[in-house]
């Protein structure tokens, strides 16, 4: 590990300001991707911001049909919340088979979709149940959020304050994990609600997708039947050691009608 400097600001417009100062800083959530990163030397900062001394973005929150999560929540308290698991028990269940224990008790909604790897649960979610990002300075639809390969919307310097989920009719996740990572080979999130039919698709593409066609079928019936025939090609999707291209296509399917047949 390099040579850094370390802040814990408490308030975002502490951090925010400490970043325009850096020569290179970085932001630090629940440092489950940053610190291997920066042991293995693969990363460099001149100064880690640790969000963790913010209370302002941390907490559960729920009003008018919408369940607010602040951005240094961990995945755990996602998934033990009462607020949740009433109202949106398919984003409690995804929170709670992230990694493992350590990564939950550790990891941050926040840090998890600003880092945006192409194998994260919560991507899925946020697309699949219609999500809104609010940062220090706007908000963002979760549809346009997440953009490319380990990439986002966010400006340099920008802070993710919360997200706030609409609370569906019905939602399933379902997930074929790594067994060494808990990361999602492929993982869907299938949802019905007032803006009508989702279906994200993580860990099979480069960045987190919606199934055009399977909400489509979905639309004209919400059951794991109305989606049997069809089919995401495999030529835009990963290919690598845990699976191949067609593979996951294949588990596209598969974990759609899961993720239909644990919404009803």
């Amino acid at each position: 590990m390099y040579e850094f400097s370390y802040h814990r600001p408490a308030s975002l417009q502490d951090a925010a300001e400490m970043f325009g100062q850096c020569d290179d800083g970085q932001y630090m959530a629940g440092g489950q991707t940053l610190i291997p990163v920066m042991k293995q030397r693969l990363a460099m900062p001149s100064d880690v911001i640790d969000l963790s001394g913010i209370d302002g973005i941390k907490g559960i929150s729920v009003s008018d049909g919408v369940v607010g999560v602040g951005a240094m929540t961990r995945h755990a308290e996602v998934a033990a919340s009462p607020e949740i698991r009433q109202r949106i028990p398919a984003l409690a269940e995804l929170a709670g088979h992230i990694g493992d224990p350590h990564v939950r008790n550790r990891g941050t909604l926040g840090g998890s979709i600003a880092n945006n790897d192409p194998s994260a649960d919560y991507p899925a979610a946020l697309v699949g149940l219609g999500a809104t990002v609010f940062t220090d300075r706007r908000r963002i639809a979760a549809d346009d959020f997440f953009t490319d390969f380990f990439e986002t919307a966010l400006e340099e310097g920008e802070l993710i304050a919360r997200v706030e989920f609409p609370v569906p009719e019905a939602a399933g996740y379902a997930k074929f994990p790594n067994p060494a990572s808990r990361y999602a080979v492929v993982g869907v999130m299938a949802s019905r609600g007032a803006d009508g039919i989702r279906v994200a698709v993580t860990g099979a593409g480069p960045c987190v997708f919606r199934a055009a066609e399977m909400e489509g079928a979905l639309a004209n019936g919400f059951r794991p039947e109305a989606l049997d025939g069809i089919s995401v090609p495999a030529d835009d999707l990963n290919d690598d050691m845990h699976a191949s291209s067609e593979y996951r296509a294949h588990l596209v399917g598969v974990m759609a009608r899961r993720a239909v047949a644990m919404a009803g």
